[in-house]
This record gives C-alpha cells, structure tokens and sequence, in this order.
C-alpha cells in the first residue's frame, strides 16, 4: 500500500468512529483539532525562522575581527627531511 492510501484508511476508520458522536461533540473536536493545527503551523514556522538571522553582538566589525585573528592558534612544525 501507498502512504496515501494508508493515511485514507486511517482517516476513513477516524470518521466511522465519529460517527457516533453527537454534534456539540463533533465541533467540539473539530475545534480543537483546529487548534492543534495551529499550534503545530506556528511551530514549524518558528523552528525554521530560529535557523536563519542576523548575527547579534554589540561588538563593532573591527572588534570581532580582532578577535577573530587574536584566537587564531599556529602550531604548524616544519619537519626536516
């Protein structure tokens, strides 16, 4: 089977399990199935924006270079042959 076509049993076999349900109980999960999605959406959308952005430091650009160069190790060994 496909994952399509799994995914329609799935949710095929949710839907004859609510059928069942009342209507006050029917929006209510809908609701909060609603809700869910949302909070998922706002998720994903935050957990990719984290990934990305500007580099935050009160240093100027001179200051980080210096930084930068001054941290630099040089252990190089010329071996004689």
């Amino acid at each position: 089977m496909k994952t399509e076509e799994i995914n329609a049993t799935i949710v095929n076999g949710y839907v004859e399990l609510l059928d069942n349900l009342s209507a006050i109980n029917k929006l209510d999960l809908i609701a909060r199935l609603t809700a869910s999605v949302k909070i998922d959406l706002v998720k994903k959308k935050s957990s990719f924006r984290k990934a990305f952005g500007a580099f935050d430091s009160k240093k100027t650009a001179t200051e980080i270079i210096e930084e930068i160069r001054s941290s630099r190790v040089s252990n190089r060994q010329i071996q004689s042959f």
